[in-house]
C-alpha cells in the first residue's frame, strides 16, 4: 500500500510518500510562500528523489480541514487533480486528527489549535488508550475562552500543540487551570506524514471519496461568503 499525502491546511506546505509502516520520502516547508507555489514542485522533486511511478500508488491522502480556507482550496484542487488524472481514490483526513496523531503515546489530553481569527482557534482534544488514538471532542471553532473552560472542566494534564500557541499562548497561561504543556517545535505543527500514516487506516477501512465528491472541511464559511452575506442582509433591512 503505497500513499501520497497533502497537507496544505495552515502556513505549512508538506507532502508524503507513505506505505504501510514506513515513511519513504517527506518535503515540509513552514515559510511565506503560497501552497500554489510549493506543493506541486515538492511532489515533483519527492517523485524524482524516490523514483516514484505515480501510477505505483494506491490512494491520494489530503488534510481535509479545518484551516486556512485558501490552503485547504489549493490543497484539495492538487489532490482532486491527481486523484482524476491517476484514477486514484482521496483519503481525506481531519487536519486536527493528523496533528494530535504526531504525538503518539502520551498520557493525558492532547489539544491542537490552529488560529482561526477573531479570538476563535479549530481545535478538538484527543487521547491515546492502548495504542489508538481517541476522540474526546470532535475538531470544532471556539474562543479560547470556551476551549480554557472545557480543558479546566476535564481536570486532566492536557499538551498543546500548532499554530494557534503562539498567537493565544497568554490567554491560555492565564486560563487553563489544568497542568499542561507545549509540544517542541519538531512535533508542534502539521505533516504531511502523520496524515499519510492516517490515511492508511481509513483506506483499509473503505474510507475514501472520488476525486470528484472529495470537499475541504471548513467549519466556518470563508470570509468573502460572509461578507456577501452581510451586504444581502443590508439589503433586505435598508
Amino acid at each position: 500500500m503505497r500513499i501520497l499525502a497533502i497537507e496544505s491546511s495552515g502556513l505549512v506546505a508538506s507532502t508524503a510518500v507513505v506505505e504501510e509502516d514506513c515513511v519513504l520520502g517527506e518535503y515540509t516547508l513552514n515559510y511565506k510562500k503560497t501552497h500554489s507555489q510549493t506543493l506541486l514542485p515538492m511532489i515533483n522533486q519527492l517523485k524524482e528523489m524516490l523514483d516514484l511511478d505515480l501510477n505505483s500508488l494506491d490512494a491520494i491522502a489530503v488534510s481535509k480541514g479545518p484551516g486556512s480556507f485558501t490552503g485547504l482550496r489549493i490543497g484539495s484542487a492538487t489532490a482532486k487533480g491527481l486523484g482524476l488524472a491517476l484514477n486514484l481514490p482521496i483519503v481525506p483526513v481531519p487536519t486536527l486528527e493528523a496533528m494530535a496523531c504526531q504525538l503518539f503515546g502520551v498520557s493525558g489530553l492532547i489539544c491542537p489549535v490552529m488560529d482561526a481569527r477573531r479570538a476563535q482557534v479549530y481545535t478538538g482534544i484527543y487521547r491515546f488508550s492502548e495504542g489508538t488514538l481517541q476522540t474526546v471532542e470532535d475538531q470544532q471553532a471556539l474562543f479560547v475562552a470556551e476551549l480554557a473552560e472545557k480543558l479546566n472542566g476535564f481536570g486532566e494534564q492536557v499538551i498543546f500543540l500548532g499554530d494557534g500557541v503562539p498567537v493565544y499562548k497568554k490567554i491560555l497561561e492565564d486560563t487553563v487551570k489544568v497542568p499542561y504543556c507545549f509540544a517542541p517545535a519538531y512535533a508542534s505543527r502539521q505533516r504531511a506524514a502523520a496524515v499519510g500514516i492516517c490515511a492508511v487506516a481509513r483506506l483499509k477501512d473503505g474510507k475514501t471519496e472520488t476525486a470528484d465528491a472529495h470537499k475541504p472541511v471548513y467549519l466556518r464559511i470563508p470570509q468573502a461568503e460572509r461578507e456577501r452575506l452581510k451586504r444581502e442582509q443590508a439589503n433586505e433591512n435598508p
